[in-house]
């Protein structure tokens, strides 16, 4: 993917922002809904969304498996949440969560936005052991699988 590359999604929850907005934020719960993300953990003794703390993230998609280890960059309660992912020392992907009042509950905004080129090595990776033809669309159609899962979770209705 090229920098500049964008993805987003969203749905409405029937909760009021900052519940939503304490579901998504602790990332120790991640792995509960999304498709490609296994696990969360806070890292340097961080305990909770703040601007700076990182955790690592565990991943899996296909055969791949691989962690990041994200930097939150905004943590604004009931409002958003983002964290940039780096890659040989440059942001590479910023990933950020939108709570907005819309009627009796939420909306939320998921997205990401690609800051810089992603190496070969990237590209070879995503197309050969994850066996993605289009990465941009699977994280979109991944994006729509979080948010339906956050929607059951914050609403009481987790399957």
């Amino acid at each position: 993917m090229k920098k500049g590359t964008t993805g987003e999604a969203s749905v409405h929850v029937q909760v009021p922002p900052e519940k939503v907005y304490d579901l998504v934020s602790d990332v120790t719960r991640m792995g509960e809904w999304s498709p490609e993300c296994r696990q969360c953990e806070w890292l340097d003794d961080a305990t909770g969304p703040a601007v700076g703390a990182r955790f690592k993230g565990s991943n899996r998609n296909g055969i791949a498996r691989w962690s990041t280890k994200p930097r939150v960059v905004t943590a604004e309660d009931g409002s958003e949440f983002a964290f940039v992912i780096e890659f040989r020392g440059k942001d590479i992907t910023k990933w950020s969560y939108r709570f907005e009042p819309e009627g009796d509950g939420t909306k939320v905004v998921e997205s990401f936005e690609l800051l810089n080129d992603m190496p070969g090595s990237v590209a070879f990776f995503e197309k050969y052991l994850m066996r993605v033809k289009d990465r941009r669309a699977d994280l979109v159609n991944d994006m729509h699988a979080t948010l339906a899962r956050i929607k059951a979770a914050a609403e009481g209705n987790a399957s």
